[in-house]
């Protein structure tokens, strides 16, 4: 077996553990429960405390039905789909970026959109150790590796500053933070002061910051694009076909964000010099 199969293998392995955590703090973190106190996982239902054997990340579902073996009761399908998305994440940017911080910093990206999604799709809220707290891993990450962007850069030469390297990416990730975060905020503030109602909630524009951190000014730029095309096509189709109403059904924008992000995270380049030519 060679030594990227095991880094894969390892890296997919490893995602598994993370995602089986990561579900944790998709049920707890939006009703203010800790994810360490109970250590153990239970079941929502009937509260019964979930043995080791039966916490098992994908077989577990699966030897089990599916279901609490206590009260019975159905195990949603987001625990094994959260664990696999998460475990094949990991295995596309160890392969992709080998044994680097940049494959730990995308890894810990996709882990946290992952999360917000899944988040937003169930309660309509992203928990601030996601978004502010990915925002202070993303910024901690531009410090080890470059963030892929050079609109601060820009600005600095202008202002007659050449940065260091360090400094530089650390720049891109503070600008794409602020910048990215404050452009969707005063959309938000525009669209509340002319329809008298709230377009945005605050957690959308923390998501945003996070993926500035993350992503840079220019990539997340693109991400809140993709992300509102995504969200108007699939809220458009959604609300037909289920027979909401357009006024008051609550689109979980930040899950469309979220996908967006990790598009441009695997294919940010490909897509940015595609709509280049296009211009």
């Amino acid at each position: 077996m060679s030594n990227l199969t095991l880094l894969w293998l390892f890296a997919g392995i490893f995602g598994l553990l993370i995602g089986s955590f990561l579900n944790v703090c998709i049920y707890r973190w939006p009703r203010d429960l800790s994810v360490i106190r109970p250590s153990r996982s239970f079941c929502p239902a009937c509260e019964k405390q979930i043995a080791w054997h039966e916490n098992i990340p994908l077989l577990s579902f699966a030897m089990l039905s599916g279901r609490c073996s206590g009260c019975r009761a159905p195990i949603p399908w987001r625990y094994p789909l959260v664990e696999l998305l998460t475990a094949v994440s990991f295995a596309y940017f160890a392969d992709h970026h080998g044994l680097t911080f940049t494959a730990a910093k995308f890894c810990v990206f996709a882990a946290i959109l992952i999360a917000l999604a899944f988040t937003d799709l169930e309660t309509r809220l992203l928990p601030d150790e996601l978004t502010l707290g990915g925002t202070l891993i993303g910024l901690l990450f531009a410090l080890a590796t470059p963030v892929q962007d050079a609109t601060f850069q820009l600005l600095a030469s202008v202002a007659g500053w050449r940065p260091s390297p360090v400094l530089a990416s650390l720049g891109e990730a503070v600008f794409g933070t602020l910048a990215c975060s404050g452009t969707l905020w005063l959309a938000g503030w525009l669209f509340e002061k002319l329809r008298h109602k709230d377009g945005l909630g605050f957690g959308d524009v923390k998501m945003l910051a996070m993926t500035g951190a993350f992503l840079g000014f220019e990539r997340t730029l693109l991400t809140i694009v993709l992300g509102s095309l995504l969200g108007s096509v699939a809220g458009i189709v959604y609300i037909r076909v289920a027979g909401k109403d357009p006024a008051t059904y609550q689109l979980p924008f930040a899950t469309f964000l979220a996908l967006a992000a990790f598009i441009v995270a695997v294919a940010g380049s490909p897509l940015i010099a595609w709509y280049a030519q296009t211009l």
